[in-house]
């Protein structure tokens, strides 16, 4: 599960038969579903029927990576290892159990693994649920967060973040839908909504939900899954209209199945490492992180992930919230 959009709103049939894309087999399902709790979503279901489809990408673009003494001296010192958070459940891009039901494998974990690799440091992964990881940062759970985090100005007031990738969120529904491209929230009207549990997709939908209200129009219905595979599965099924999520994501789910459309961008946020608030690790990560954009595993990453469209050009720490 993963996130990477704002709190604020910009201005501006049923049952087809089509693959849930979120989860790679079965197994996968049951491992991912005892770390995340329960779905929740009105009474909605979950992915009970996964199938397998396309192989999650395997290819290792990490281990060639070589230690930068001028970045791992930022390091503060005597650090030599790190708990990084991880929140499992989705899929490519997103991070998912390989076939043995043990490796984790996707962008962010292959993110974190090289900026380790660059600082020369052990790196402790650790799943969580996704609405977990950033209060545990304050308590010291964890040293930092790595799940599609969108930087928005509402959590940089206790969260600081290293930037790697620019993400976002978009929308998907059934193809035999007639939506059309989404540009404003007052377009969702009268319509169930699936989206992610303790994302911004949420804040963002429930903090609008007034814009119905002022267009003398039924208000649109938020259903929120702990699970992706419950999110296509409630798609497929015809309980939901329409799907809010990350780009990245949604993507990946028009190319892997049939019956489904992406519609549109929505926002483009950037997307970092999540640390505690005035952590001395950022300037570490991020030299860490121009160092792979430089000699060129940045690159490599993002083409296994199939992500190049949401390269940046240089990372940054807690950088102001992109606004339309």
């Amino acid at each position: 599960m993963s996130d990477s959009l704002r709190t604020t709103t910009p201005t501006r049939a049923r049952n087809q038969l089509f693959i849930p894309f979120a989860l790679i087999t079965s197994a996968a399902l049951l491992l991912t579903a005892c770390g995340s709790g329960p779905d929740t979503a009105n009474g909605g279901g979950t992915a009970q029927a996964a199938v397998k489809i396309g192989a999650i990408p395997t290819a290792d673009v990490v281990s060639p990576i070589e230690k930068d003494p001028t970045a791992a001296a930022l390091l503060p010192a005597g650090t030599k290892s790190l708990t990084v958070a991880i929140s499992v459940g989705g899929s490519p891009p997103g991070t998912s159990y390989l076939e043995d039901g043990r490796t984790l494998a996707g962008q962010d974990v292959d993110f974190a693994d090289a900026v380790a690799k660059v600082l020369g440091i052990g790196l402790k992964r650790e799943s969580a649920g996704f609405e977990a990881i950033l209060p545990a940062l304050d308590s010291g759970k964890y040293d930092f967060g790595a799940s599609n985090f969108g930087v928005t100005d509402e959590r940089r007031k206790t969260i600081d973040f290293v930037t790697y990738i620019n993400d976002g969120q978009g929308f998907a529904t059934r193809a035999d839908s007639k939506l059309t491209k989404i540009t404003d929230l007052a377009q969702l009207c009268g319509l169930n909504v699936a989206t992610s549990a303790g994302t911004t997709f949420e804040a963002t939908l429930e903090e609008n939900s007034h814009v119905c209200s002022g267009a003398d129009k039924k208000p649109y219905k938020v259903q929120t899954y702990s699970e992706q595979g419950a999110i296509w599965s409630s798609l497929q099924q015809g309980r939901s209209d329409i799907v809010m999520s990350t780009i990245n994501g949604l993507r990946y789910a028009v190319a892997q199945q049939q019956g489904v459309k992406f519609l549109n961008e929505f926002h483009r946020l950037d997307v970092g490492f999540a640390f505690k608030k005035g952590t001395k690790l950022a300037p570490a990560f991020q030299a860490a992180v121009n160092r792979l954009i430089t000699d060129g595993t940045y690159d490599r990453i993002l083409r296994k992930w199939g992500t190049t469209g949401s390269a940046i050009e240089k990372s940054q720490i807690s950088p102001p919230e992109t606004k339309d």
